[in-house]
């Protein structure tokens, strides 16, 4: 008998929840008090994050061995190269050119997210690492909403300037049911280890604040 990925999954969200105090630089830039360089900081940190989270998911779809693994890898790639465009008018909005994009010295404890992803897209079980990944939506779509909202009241950005933070601060109509079939085929088929998964999804929640948590030490 195999278990139930909606259990699997409510469990570690539960276990994971982000904690008050955590991230340490989204209430700074709801209150409008982070500097306009830290926020051009983030975008050109994305701007190195997300080609190298397209090609991971592209690696983990191709060695999916279930269609609704491969599917869900697919959409996610999908949904990074929409990111791709979005962050120029991001990172226009908040003074950085081209070039100063270009110039930006990325930082270790932000780059560490997409590396442990790399690591994830060659070592980890598709579906392993499926569950990690989802594990991960709630608290970074609630941070990209967040700030969102806040670039919008607090620093006068549009609705275009802020397109990067809604595509992964919205939710998806289907996203959340193509997850769960994804993991349920991992688990239905005995490659999915829950052991293994929530020891990704815990490293990959750490990973994500140490990326909010690096450009607030920039200030």
């Amino acid at each position: 008998m195999t278990g139930s990925a909606r259990a699997l999954l409510d469990s570690i969200h539960h276990e994971l929840a982000p904690r008050e105090g955590e991230n340490r630089l989204v209430p700074l830039v709801q209150e409008g008090t982070a500097p306009r360089s830290v926020l051009g900081a983030l975008a050109a940190e994305e701007s190195r994050i997300v080609p190298c989270d397209w090609r991971s998911f592209l690696t983990l779809s191709a060695r999916a061995a279930d269609r609704p693994t491969r599917e869900f890898f697919a959409g996610l790639a999908q949904g990074e190269g929409a990111a791709l465009e979005a962050l120029p008018k991001l990172s226009a909005a908040l003074g950085w050119s081209e070039q100063d994009v270009a110039d930006y010295r990325p930082k270790a404890g932000c780059q560490a997210y997409p590396a442990y992803m790399s690591w994830l897209a060659l070592h980890a079980d598709p579906g392993d690492a499926a569950v990690a990944i989802v594990s991960n939506f709630a608290a970074f779509g609630a941070y990209c909403a967040e700030v969102a909202r806040a670039l919008r009241t607090r620093y006068g950005l549009s609705d275009s300037d802020c397109e990067f933070f809604d595509l992964f601060g919205t939710p998806v109509p289907g996203a959340d049911e193509q997850a769960e079939a994804a993991v349920q085929a991992g688990l239905d088929a005995g490659t999915t280890t829950e052991a293994l998964a929530r020891q990704y999804a815990g490293l990959f929640q750490d990973y994500e604040l140490m990326f909010w948590n690096t450009l607030p030490d920039e200030m």
